[in-house]
């Protein structure tokens, strides 16, 4: 499903559900989502970048608790053309403190309506902690 987004109404539908980390654009211009992608914009207009790739890479961390712990990153690839993005493939991962993957998820056919939450995508790569049976003795004494 395709909807295409000027870039602050972009930046805001996925702010709101999660997405609200820093981010790398092309792998370079670290900030908030609006901020990396305008930034990189903003370079290729002044000639430092060349034209701007009609399918941009963002990559970020939706999980970070230290360099010693696992962490789950996110890459998604945005579509733009003529000022409008629309999120067209994302991939989770958890990796643990060596980049070892430990987990993978790949969503396609996305928009930013359809897109999960943050938290729903860092549960697909997250284990489910198992739940233990707790046996209590239900009888009353007197």
């Amino acid at each position: 499903m395709e909807v295409k987004s000027d870039l602050y109404t972009f930046a805001k539908i996925l702010t709101e559900k999660g997405y609200d980390g820093y981010f790398h654009t092309q792998g370079a211009y670290a900030g908030k989502l609006k901020d990396s992608i305008s930034e990189y914009l903003e370079n290729c207009r002044k000639g430092t970048e060349g034209t701007p790739k009609p399918e941009l890479l963002l990559t970020g961390y939706l999980q970070w608790a230290g360099e010693d712990e696992p962490r789950v990153e996110c890459s998604m690839w945005v579509k733009h053309l003529n000022g409008k993005f629309f999120l067209d493939k994302m991939e989770v991962a958890k990796k643990d403190c060596f980049g070892q993957l430990l987990k993978h998820s790949e969503l396609t056919n996305l928009s930013v309506i359809t897109v999960p939450k943050a938290m729903e995508v860092i549960a697909m790569v997250s284990d489910i902690p198992k739940q233990r049976n707790i046996h209590r003795n239900r009888s009353f004494r007197h």
